[in-house]
């Protein structure tokens, strides 16, 4: 763990412009090399005082290595317009340093901190590279709605060290009487995911931020809810059984409620957002039911859709920066202009509604045999979730694929070997992950 801290920070002294190129392949390779250091078991593995690695942080930390190596990939335009580059890559690997510190925390104090932090940069993204002026009341959201929720958590970590005397994941045991505390640890973690009715954060914070950071707001940093409800329900599992059946009931028709509003967007970055508000619904209630097969499916249908999501961002992103606006209604007839993008519009609008053979039909069917286990007044919310999934899919694909073309075109470039290389990122390792499928089985 140390080494990659280090090669982070001997990266930080030397940051210049022209490393920029050297910068992204290091993240590569610092994927390469974490990936190889892979140990099949469920505990923690390389252990310091206050940090380690087990299976359930093991595929995050892959994940923020490869969608940081690919935000780079993606934001070409800031490099060359000389727009404070160097200032944007900083943010970019002080943010992956956060991410890789958040999810190999062994105790649950660094975990709030470094869970704190990631936001830092996230906001900078957003108000610094961002594209209307309405950034600045969507960093006032992305920054009141999480701290507002993490306020508690903070007492709540305190508490549980008066109380218990250790704050280290695997000593705090299940047999704590916590019922007063369930909501206030766990609210923090439902506003990111972010659960339906404490959502409007998102849709604001994606349609202002440049494509790194919508990339990374939707690979990794809606992860960090479902990470953190992971960890801390190896010690609410008892509160848990009490009270879980509100949030997974919200979730549920919140999701079907945000489908319905996905029908009825027009800018194809709101759409996607509220799709990822669709989908966190179903990891959420499946990891609620505290189930194996719910368990693995969120693990799994996280992974899945930071690969997917920001896929589809990149993809609105080529399309803005070749018509000047992401509206459906001027990005029309796209397989005229560029049949080839086309492809790659099919293919990860396939993962978003599920198609085999991607990683997200594996935990959508895992996580609908657990929700339906628990109750099967849940197969017509399940239902209608499935059906408008595709159909907003469907939609998104329709709209900006096909049609009568934009007249108001005055000229046009073809794609760049970059975009379909970075799409291919996106893609491949959706489709392939399936076939290492029993991995997210391990660790329970």
């Amino acid at each position: 763990m140390l080494k990659f801290i280090f090669t982070m920070m001997f990266m930080f002294f030397f940051l210049n412009k022209k490393m920029y190129w050297m910068v992204q392949n290091l993240i590569f390779l610092m994927f390469f090399i974490f990936m190889l250091n892979i140990n099949s078991m469920n505990y923690f593995m390389n252990i310091s005082y206050y940090f380690g690695v087990d299976l359930i942080s093991y595929g995050l930390i892959l994940l923020s290595f490869w969608i940081c190596g690919l935000m780079l990939m993606a934001s070409e335009k800031v490099y060359y317009s000389n727009n404070y580059t160097i200032l944007f890559i900083f943010m970019i690997l002080f943010l992956l340093l956060m991410l890789l510190l958040t999810f190999s925390s062994m105790s649950m104090f660094m975990f709030y901190l470094f869970f704190e932090a990631s936001l830092i940069p996230t906001l900078f993204l957003i108000l610094g590279w961002g594209y209307q002026p309405e950034r600045l009341q969507a960093g006032i959201y992305l920054l009141f709605y999480t701290l507002f929720a993490s306020l508690p958590l903070l007492v709540s970590i305190f508490y549980l060290l008066n109380t218990s005397n250790s704050l280290f994941f695997n000593l705090l045991t299940n047999n704590m009487n916590l019922d007063l505390l369930y909501l206030s640890m766990i609210f923090a973690f439902l506003v990111k995911m972010p659960m339906f009715l404490v959502h409007l954060w998102l849709p604001k914070a994606h349609v202002e931020a440049p494509v790194s950071g919508s990339m990374i707001l939707a690979g990794v940093l809606l992860k960090l809810g479902g990470y953190g409800l992971l960890r801390v329900f190896s010690f609410l599992q008892i509160s848990g059984m009490k009270f879980n059946y509100w949030w997974i009931s919200i979730s549920l028709i919140g999701g079907v409620l945000v489908s319905l509003i996905c029908l009825r967007q027009t800018d194809m970055k709101a759409l996607i957002a509220y799709s990822s508000v669709a989908h966190m619904g179903i990891v959420l209630s499946g990891l609620l039911t505290l189930t194996m097969w719910g368990l693995t499916g969120s693990y799994t249908l996280m992974i899945a859709h930071g690969l997917c999501s920001s896929g589809l961002f990149c993809l609105a992103n080529i399309s803005y920066e070749r018509m000047g606006s992401r509206s459906l209604l001027i990005n029309k007839g796209m397989l005229n202009f560029m049949p080839s993008l086309s492809l790659w519009w099919f293919l990860l609008c396939s993962g978003n509604m599920a198609a085999p053979p991607t990683l997200n039909l594996l935990g959508e069917i895992s996580l609908m045999n657990s929700i339906v286990s628990w109750s099967w007044l849940t197969m017509i919310s399940l239902s209608l979730l499935s059906f408008f999934s595709a159909s907003y899919t469907l939609y998104l694909f329709a709209y900006s694929q096909h049609g009568k073309i934009y007249s108001g075109i005055q000229f046009f470039s073809v794609s760049k070997t970059r975009e379909f290389l970075l799409l291919m990122l996106h893609w491949l390792p959706l489709n392939i992950l399936i076939l290492k499928s029993d991995f997210c089985m391990l660790w329970l």
